[in-house]
């Protein structure tokens, strides 16, 4: 069974979609609706912006939810999911390719979460750090033993964990984990504490601009992060949307489930390729590859 997942915020890149929207009539009236939609030009940001235009979450989420999916569209009959996965933000371009929901919907839901999001973060400034080398079982142990807040919030592959909290929190979490005897522990340049309770303002005002979107029954399962299992039931599929902010990205499990239902490669659609890495370290037999500008296509 072929897999197509859809990678996350830190994929993007400058430059992004540019081949799309020259060579694809089709890519460019997509980027046009969207530009229309979002009332400014991303499409500028995104060809011809700087890597701090992108690193803005307000304008990272729609630019990686627009390449992905306007990715999956350019494949034509090519594209035919037999199970889709995105990692965080990813999960909306996994839905939107599956026929979950349409275009438009999918980028004023990413467009709110994303400015939800940028708000939650400025009223609470915190950070993400990523943790090499440990047990999941020992970095879930040490967060717990911190009073700020500190939690788990992407398992990405075996031995890459990252968490989210407040400053304090990870400060305290990484000396610590460090003692433990982890290879690394890097602080990420985000926004924020994304996937931790400090997102709770942007999933109450999340909620409600979900529960109003149409969502059908995709073409094929969708995995999703916050429980790693496959779902084709609309109502579900809301319940997990909101969920997700505040809960963990357990990609780790995600790839783990959808190898044991079978499936037999992995296609990235989006830029990056971030998530063919984590892929392979799960198992690294797994045939993968990854579409980011129409060139892959035509090879």
């Amino acid at each position: 069974m072929k897999a197509y997942v859809f990678p996350g915020q830190g994929a993007q890149f400058v430059g992004m979609g540019k081949d799309l929207y020259d060579n694809s009539a089709e890519a460019k009236e997509m980027f046009e609706k969207a530009n229309e939609i979002l009332g400014f030009r991303i499409t500028d940001l995104m060809f011809e912006g700087t890597d701090e235009d992108l690193r803005q979450t307000k304008v990272t989420q729609p630019a990686i939810f627009l390449h992905s999916v306007i990715m999956a569209k350019s494949l034509g009959d090519k594209f035919k999911p037999e199970m889709t996965a995105g990692h965080s933000l990813g999960e909306f371009s996994a839905l939107v390719a599956a026929g979950a929901m349409s275009f438009e919907d999918g980028l004023k839901l990413v467009s709110q979460r994303a400015q939800a999001m940028q708000k939650a973060c400025e009223a609470e400034p915190s950070t993400m750090a990523a943790i090499v080398g440990l047990e999941d079982e020992v970095v879930e142990e040490v967060c717990n033993s911190i009073d700020d807040v500190v939690v788990a919030a992407n398992y990405n592959c075996p031995g890459q964990l990252v968490i989210s909290g407040s400053f304090a929190g990870i400060d305290k979490a990484c000396d610590m984990l460090t003692e433990k005897g982890a290879k690394r522990a890097i602080k990420l340049p985000v926004g924020g504490a994304f996937h931790s309770p400090l997102m709770n303002p942007a999933k109450e005002e999340l909620a409600s601009a979900i529960e109003a979107t149409e969502i059908k029954s995709p073409v094929c399962p969708v995995y999703q992060n916050v429980d790693a299992m496959p779902h084709t039931n609309p109502a579900e599929i809301k319940d997990n949307l909101v969920a997700q902010l505040t809960a963990p990205v357990r990609w780790t499990q995600t790839v783990q489930k959808m190898i044991a239902d079978g499936v037999s490669s992995y296609t990235e659609l989006g830029p990056g390729k971030v998530l063919q890495g984590l892929v392979k370290k799960v198992d690294r037999k797994m045939p993968t590859e990854g579409f980011s500008r129409l060139s892959d296509i035509k090879k």
